[in-house]
């Protein structure tokens, strides 16, 4: 079966499809952190059960059931669309992981670089080119992603999960000869039976977090599946009338409403790859010089200690060899040779007595 190809115009057919589900991606994380208490798993597998009827329902409104049925039959979609099914749902557990362990600023530097991941996939299997301007912006885009991912290599696993996994996602979708809202409604069937054993276990368990245990969990629960569907039909739809290249620069803006989210929302800190290398170089220097002046401070300060010591000692010794007659003790004290001598206290000069005597 040929690969599906983009009319004329499909860019401006395309984009606000795309900015919709960028849109509603960039903003999920506010979503997401309304459910920390509940297990991630948990959050995945409702997110797939209430998927399905909402698929469903539109499916039935558009009357595009029939094409759901026959993809179904079709096992050459139904292989592409199993392995779309198995990438995306990793591509949901990291992010939700991502979210509720605070590592937002991981999962948008993920979808930072998932853009180039696509404009690659897209110039090797799809045979798409890059004009000058588009390259010279893509080189840029990934200095600056590199500089980003470099202070986060403690949390590099979930930027290149979410970029891999969603990435070649896209382009399964973009090449598998189904309609956006069949296939992914094809996607979800495939992920039910897992999705509702794990759901059905959660319930079970009874732990008192997840569905059932408090009806505002339970509802945001079921609303998972709103913001699960709406925004992949949207991406599913542009990917299908834009160019993976063109698709990849929209692809910016989910991330970079996340980036802001996780600093000024989440206050998770930013750590500059060269900068924080930077910063730690010049702080080691800048403690090798303190440790050097400290060392320098010690020596001096014995060195002063040794001379001080040494001139003491050189000035008492010559004043011995001048004076022999005087005791080293700075009090008034007599002369054993001559009785009449006195000593100052202050001085070493010799005081003849009153009596005028040589």
């Amino acid at each position: 079966m040929t690969q599906p190809t983009a009319p004329a115009g499909s860019h401006q057919g395309g984009l606000p499809y795309a900015l919709g589900a960028y849109a509603i991606w960039g903003f999920v994380p506010l979503f997401f952190k309304l459910l920390t208490t509940v297990p991630p798993v948990e959050v995945l597998a409702q997110r797939i059960v209430w998927s399905l009827p909402l698929c469903f329902v539109i499916m039935a409104f558009r009357r595009q059931i029939g094409d759901y049925l026959a993809a179904l039959k079709d096992w050459r979609t139904l292989r592409l669309l199993l392995a779309s099914a198995v990438l995306i749902a990793v591509n949901w557990l990291v992010y939700i992981f991502a979210i509720f362990s605070d590592h937002v600023l991981a999962a948008s530097l993920g979808y930072y670089l998932n853009p180039l991941v696509n404009m690659v996939l897209g110039v090797f299997f799809l045979g798409e080119r890059l004009s000058r301007l588009q390259a010279v912006a893509v080189a840029i885009a990934a200095v600056g992603v590199a500089i980003l991912l470099a202070g986060a290599l403690d949390t590099l696993w979930i930027s290149l999960t979410l970029a891999l996994t969603f990435g070649t996602y896209g382009l399964i979708r973009k090449v598998a000869p189904v309609g956006s809202l069949p296939g992914l409604a094809i996607e979800t069937t495939l992920l039910l039976p897992p999705s509702l054993a794990a759901a059905v276990y959660f319930v079970w368990i009874g732990d008192g977090r997840g569905f059932g245990a408090d009806a505002g969990i339970s509802w945001l629960l079921a609303a998972g599946g709103v913001v699960t569907a709406v925004p992949l039909l949207l991406f599913a739809t542009a990917a299908r009338r834009m160019s993976y290249a063109a698709l990849g620069f929209v692809q910016y803006l989910a991330p970079s409403i996340a980036f802001l989210l996780s600093l000024f929302v989440f206050g998770e800190p930013l750590k500059l790859g060269a900068a924080g290398v930077l910063r730690a170089d010049l702080d080691e220097h800048r403690g090798v010089q303190l440790r050097h002046v400290a060392q320098d401070a010690r020596r001096a300060d014995r060195r002063d200690r040794l001379v001080s010591v040494a001139t003491a000692f050189a000035v008492a010794t010559d004043h011995t060899i001048r004076h022999p007659s005087v005791s080293p003790a700075w009090k008034g004290t007599t002369s054993p040779q001559r009785s009449g001598t006195t000593v100052s206290p202050r001085s070493s000069v010799t005081v003849p007595p009153l009596s005028g005597r040589p």
